[in-house]
């Protein structure tokens, strides 16, 4: 009995120690990996091969990815968010970090969405933003942001980006804690999964009757 006790603190501690160094990214080992993105690696990595440090040049660690607005007339939501990756800045590679540039249009919606790899802090840069997330009792929590103001957006948690003006369009730019963050919109990822999810399951799960599953996957392209 003693040392099945000594075995499951074992265990225990083990756990503890394992969980107290997860993070969203790995840390990088140098001081920078430069994303070499010229030829597609012959295995999977998780993140990008790196240049040989001696090749590093200023150019490198700088983008204008988000100095121009973004397209948001490209999906309904009426909103388009551009980010930084190792394409068009190498030398965020393995630093665990993405830029975002968020446009949108007038009564433009950022629709609920989660990251499941990083937490996210917003700042309004222009326009008035309603911003929300919902953690897992289902308690919302929002706040209209104006120019210069942020709002933080807790890993994994469904959020959303409103703006409130009709007309005018709004801005903002958002840090997120990982390289590679991943992006499921709530809606798109139940009504346009590719098979879809039977009709059954919707129902059930949204209390909703046949012809509205099919008008829902219908509006959103599925």
């Amino acid at each position: 009995m003693k040392t099945l006790t000594l075995s499951l603190l074992n265990l225990l501690l083990g756990l503890v120690i394992l969980m107290g160094r997860v993070k969203p990214d790995p840390d990088p080992l140098q001081d920078y990996c430069i994303a070499d993105t010229r030829t597609p690696p012959p295995f999977f990595l998780n993140g990008a091969p790196c240049l040989d440090p001696n090749q590093a040049k200023s150019s490198h660690f700088t983008t204008t990815a988000l100095s121009k607005p973004g397209n948001t007339k490209a999906n309904p939501f009426g909103f388009n968010v551009t980010v930084t990756n190792t394409a068009n800045l190498p030398g965020v590679n393995t630093l665990g970090l993405t830029l975002a540039r968020v446009d949108i249009a007038g009564n433009g919606l950022v629709p609920p969405h989660s990251h499941p790899r990083a937490s996210e802090v917003t700042i309004c840069l222009k326009g008035v933003l309603l911003v929300g997330f919902s953690d897992t009792s289902n308690r919302l929590f929002t706040q209209q942001l104006k120019p210069g103001e942020s709002f933080v957006f807790p890993k994994g948690l469904i959020h959303f980006l409103f703006n409130l003006d009709s007309v005018g369009p709004a801005v903002a730019l958002s840090g997120l804690s990982s390289q590679n963050p991943g992006t499921q919109v709530t809606s798109l990822a139940t009504f346009t999964t590719k098979p879809p999810i039977p009709d059954e399951i919707m129902k059930k799960a949204f209390q909703i009757e046949a012809s509205d599953v099919a008008r829902i996957r219908k509006n959103l392209g599925g």
